[in-house]
């Protein structure tokens, strides 16, 4: 398949809860265009934003029907997509499963676009999957961080 946007990700928790951030690259293939990405929060996991790396990345996307490839590190989220995992999941409501609110955000977006994911080994020096885990690390020591209000939320049920 031809795409039109390679979109890179990445995120990263420093503690798993805690401090996190997501880190995004897109490029236009065949253009000299490139944007990226990042936001930070106060108490989230790494899927968390691995998987939120991955939605914003779609929903920066101006024109429906892009042909994407999105280039991830994630298992997690690579894994949940293309053994159709996450499919699944909302058959059945996302019940006992992590990230409900990531992963039903996630399909509305994915479903505006033609997506295709390719895993990648991390810290391995691909230039753009560097970038995003500088990005991701960058917006979770950030001082002004955003609030994860669905993960605390939930936490604090736990409680």
């Amino acid at each position: 398949m031809k795409y039109d946007v390679h979109i890179y990700t990445d995120g990263a928790a420093k503690g798993n809860p805690g401090n996190g951030g997501y880190g995004v690259v897109m490029e236009w293939v065949g253009k000299p265009y490139k944007k990226e990405f990042y936001e930070g929060f106060r108490h989230t996991t790494n899927n968390r934003m691995e998987l939120l790396g991955v939605i914003v990345g779609l929903e920066k996307l101006k024109n429906e029907n892009t042909s994407v490839l999105v280039i991830s590190d994630s298992k997690y989220v690579v894994d949940s997509v293309q053994k159709k995992w996450v499919f699944g999941w909302e058959k059945k409501g996302f019940e006992g499963k992590k990230n409900p609110d990531l992963w039903k955000r996630f399909l509305v977006v994915y479903r505006k676009h033609q997506v295709d994911f390719k895993w990648i080994k991390g810290h391995n020096n691909h230039p753009q999957n560097e970038r995003c885990d500088e990005l991701a690390v960058m917006a979770a020591m950030q001082k002004q961080v955003s609030i994860d209000a669905f993960y605390e939320k939930e936490v604090g049920k736990l409680f």
